[in-house]
């Protein structure tokens, strides 16, 4: 069982992400339904150690077993989706993969099907995307030696 529940004041949610960069590129995910990007990872289950939930997340949707290298930001990202207010805690973990893996710059679907669209972009051209939360498109490009703690607030 994932890690989230409603309430009536919103929905809190625990979410991992993986920030996995290669040749300059960064690679982004969003729903097909969506269109906003975002960076792959996805909720942790109860009783699941975060690094575990985005080590499964990136197996079942890519079928490529990630290298956990660091946490890079923990995040309480406060924001309105489809008129729910949420209060995510995130953890973002630097990954790498341990196999040559071939930067695509066009779209590409996950093992799981068509509901969830990837795409490999440029660091520099970040600032073009729809990304959330925004931070990252900021945070990327110096990324601390130490993890941060961000708070983000959107609504």
């Amino acid at each position: 069982m994932d890690a989230v529940f409603k309430t009536e004041q919103g929905i809190f949610n625990f979410r991992v992400a993986g920030v996995l960069v290669q040749e300059g590129h960064i690679l982004i995910h969003k729903s097909v339904n969506d269109s906003f990007w975002s960076l792959p990872g996805g909720r942790v289950k109860i009783l699941e150690q975060a690094q575990n939930g985005l080590r499964r997340e990136f197996q079942e949707e890519l079928d490529i077993d990630v290298q956990i290298e660091r946490l890079l930001w923990s995040v309480e990202n406060f924001f309105k989706f489809n008129e729910d207010n949420f209060h995510e805690i995130g953890f973002y973990y630097q990954v790498t993969i341990n196999k040559d893996y071939e930067i695509n710059t066009k779209p590409f679907y996950g093992i799981e099907g068509e509901s969830l669209i990837y795409k490999w972009i440029p660091i520099a051209q970040l600032d073009e995307v729809e990304l959330y939360p925004e931070f990252i498109k900021s945070e990327i490009k110096d990324i601390s030696d130490y993890p941060k703690y961000i708070v983000v607030k959107d609504y």
